[in-house]
């Protein structure tokens, strides 16, 4: 059990000011921000290491599994390092040896920064007695009790598992358990064709496995500009991933050799394993929310106003568990967001209204503002302004000639209004369009593009080709 302090509300003494349970970004985020502001803060984590899903399941151990997925298909298309008679293979195994290590030094400066900022680290899995007490059962079986004046909710989520799939048939995972797959699968069947789905689709098929990618709807990432998401299913299918659209499984068979998949269409599909990435659940259930009066949704989200907090007045919730966009930048802004209302009783503060997309397919995919398709329905007039990776000479000196830039942005007034990138670090170049369009009155104009200095090469220089061709499709 914690230290005691001598904070007290009501003539109640707690022995925190504040407990946060999860440290994910969204943890780690109002942890942070109010242990700097003079608060002593408690964080609770069910497993042995702090970082949570994002940094032990998710976002970090994919995006090194791309990386290196990435990297060796580079390294096989590459004349100066392979003729074409010697392609060098890796097994999954080998790459998350590489993610592994990623890990490790994620958690370990993540747990540095609760040790330098005074915040006592509590494992164990926590579960609310009443608004202000949380009885923690930790991993040897032993139970506490905590308390604080604010409790933080910041548990994040997990992928959905339906009940009529077996997830412990050694050849049958979820998002999550994909990081224990121990051998090297010669095909695979990824139920689900999100954001996920995609990003581990372009991993298996990086590294030579035949994939099967089945998708419920009738296009891929329908959320995203629409010439984007046919280009991401063009080079997917080009690449030899077999994409199935509208289709829904009815059973699932986990045999000794393989995994057999029934569809609704009556199709019927064989893979070494199969990769079930179909939507994800908050995790909300253990938490015993009836005994605070608070209720988790269909998919274990709970509701909180502007300033994230929920319905009980000392209690906040944060991140994945709180639904759209269950982005880790985000969570960690809503964090911080959220410690803000706390010290100051309210947070004048919001996320942007534009936030990023970043899909780590191969090639990547990122985005910011509208689409040509709801500009359209808007009935916004506007512009497009391209630009070619494979025109750049940076490009042609990495021989990442895949993907172009697009920018979206008003006829009259010249505003940026959308930017849409596909191909090689297209998550990080995405970010100089963000900037701009950020920017308020006529700092967010195209023409900042041009009358700007770029470094040469650079796949910056990608903006100033766009808004030149953008700009050379106007006329009175």
């Amino acid at each position: 059990m914690g230290k005691s302090s001598a904070k007290k509300n009501n003539k109640t003494s707690y022995q925190y000011d504040a407990i946060v349970i999860g440290t994910g970004p969204g943890g780690e985020g109002v942890a942070m921000q109010l242990a700097k502001a003079g608060k002593q803060v408690a964080v609770i984590e069910r497993y042995d290491m702090v970082g949570g899903g994002c940094t032990h399941w998710g976002t970090i151990p994919s995006k090194a599994l791309r990386q290196s997925a990435s990297r060796l298909i580079e390294y096989n298309a590459n004349p100066l390092f392979n003729d074409g008679n010697n392609n060098r293979h890796l097994s999954f195994q080998e790459m998350l040896a590489h993610a592994s290590a990623v890990i490790r030094k994620q958690t370990n400066l993540r747990g540095g920064f609760y040790q330098r900022n005074h915040v006592t680290v509590v494992h164990g899995e926590a579960a609310f007695v009443d608004a202000h007490h949380l009885q923690v059962k930790r991993n040897d079986g032993s139970l506490d009790m905590l308390s604080a004046e604010f409790i933080i909710i910041a548990t994040g989520s997990r992928p959905y598992t339906p009940a009529d799939i077996d997830f412990s048939h050694p050849r049958i995972y979820n998002s999550d358990t994909i990081l224990s797959l121990n051998h090297d699968p010669k095909s695979i069947i990824i139920y689900g064709a999100g954001v996920i789905g995609t990003e581990y689709a372009s991993i298996f098929r990086g590294l030579g496995a035949k994939v099967d990618l089945v998708n419920m709807r009738d296009r891929l990432l329908s959320f995203l500009d629409a010439e984007i998401s046919d280009a991401l299913s063009y080079h997917l299918w080009n690449n030899g991933t077999v994409i199935r659209h509208n289709e829904t499984y009815t059973s699932v068979e986990g045999r000794d050799d393989c995994v057999v998949m029934n569809l609704d269409s009556g199709k019927r599909m064989r893979a070494d394993c199969l990769l079930f990435a179909n939507g994800r659940t908050g995790n909300t259930d253990m938490l015993n929310l009836e005994a605070i009066g608070l209720q988790a949704d269909s998919r274990g989200q709970i509701k909180v106003n502007e300033h994230y907090q929920t319905t009980v007045s000392n209690i906040y919730a944060v991140g994945d568990v709180i639904g759209y966009p269950s982005l880790a930048s985000a969570a960690y802004n809503q964090g911080r967001f959220a410690a803000e209302a706390i010290l100051n009783g309210q947070c004048d503060k919001a996320l942007v209204e534009d936030i990023p997309t970043g899909i780590y397919t191969i090639p990547e995919i990122s985005s910011v503002g509208k689409t040509e398709h709801e500009l359209t329905a808007l009935k916004i007039p506007y512009e497009v302004g391209r630009a070619q990776f494979k025109h750049l000479a940076r490009a042609q000196i990495a021989n990442t000639l895949v993907g172009s830039l697009k920018i979206l942005f008003h006829r009259e007034t010249k505003a940026v209004l959308g930017i849409h990138c596909f191909g090689e670090r297209a998550s990080e170049i995405v970010h100089i369009g963000q900037a701009i369009m950020q920017q308020k009155g006529e700092g967010n104009t195209i023409e900042y593009f041009i009358n700007n200095t770029f470094n040469y090469p650079t796949m910056a220089e990608a903006y100033r080709v766009a808004a030149l061709n953008g700009l050379n499709r106007l006329f009175d």
